[in-house]
């Protein structure tokens, strides 16, 4: 039910609020496994892919966000699976396994999920280099890449702000990205870099950012 609340009726209203630019959306294959490849600006960018997208997207939640107590976590926990997120443990050396065994199991059903292959929100508004596991699903699936490109979402909800304000954002659906060409090869770590190379340059190319060839550490992981 909320799934269907979130998707029809929510999802119109913040369209008709914040009038989002969305482009390419038939991009989006009708039928099959996608991987819904995205920059990271904000942490509002998985609602904005969740409203824009023609299909139902999934994404990797903290699973923490899905145990609260009483009606409130309840609720919560109800409105997070209703935008798609999908509770996964983190935080211990399986972490990374649990992710990926997650969204294999969205992506074996032909569902859509949702990654950002920088692996964190970019806070200097530079796209950087992607990990690797982004290819590892599409070649052990053998699902469809469409790259995604937002714009403006880091102006939705400026530090120390609870309700999102009006912003000019934009989103951009790429056309897909077929790497079948590597079936069986997806234990091969350089065909997984220069997949997730490949995937990048197309997402830099419909973002326009400046790219920077490293990955991208937040300060409290620098200082770890």
């Amino acid at each position: 039910m909320l799934p269907l609340l979130v998707r029809f009726v929510l999802g119109p209203l913040v369209r008709a609020i914040y009038r989002p630019r969305i482009t390419g959306a038939g991009n989006i294959p009708a039928t099959g496994p996608v991987i819904l490849a995205a920059n990271h600006r904000a942490a509002l960018d998985t609602g904005v892919i969740t409203f824009a997208s023609p299909r139902q997207v999934k994404f990797l939640g903290k699973a923490e966000y899905f145990t609260g107590k009483g009606l409130k976590g309840r609720l919560m926990a109800g409105f997070l699976g209703g935008l798609g997120y999908v509770p996964v443990e983190r935080g211990n050396a399986q972490a990374g396994l649990a992710a990926l065994g997650a969204a294999r199991t969205v992506l074996d059903a032909d569902g859509v999920f949702a990654i950002y292959p920088e692996g964190t929100r970019s806070l200097d508004g530079k796209l950087h280099r992607g990990h690797t596991g982004v290819a590892a699903l599409a070649l052990a699936t053998g699902a469809k890449v469409v790259p995604v490109a937002l714009t403006g979402t880091e102006h939705l909800q400026p530090a120390g702000k609870r309700i999102p304000r009006r912003a000019k954002i934009g989103i951009t659906f790429g056309e897909p990205l077929d790497f079948s060409r590597y079936e069986g090869q997806d234990s091969s770590s350089p065909i997984r870099r220069s997949v997730t190379d490949e995937i990048m340059y197309a997402i830099l190319e419909l973002s326009g950012q400046e790219y920077v060839d490293k990955y991208h550490k937040r300060p409290d992981q620098d200082a770890a």
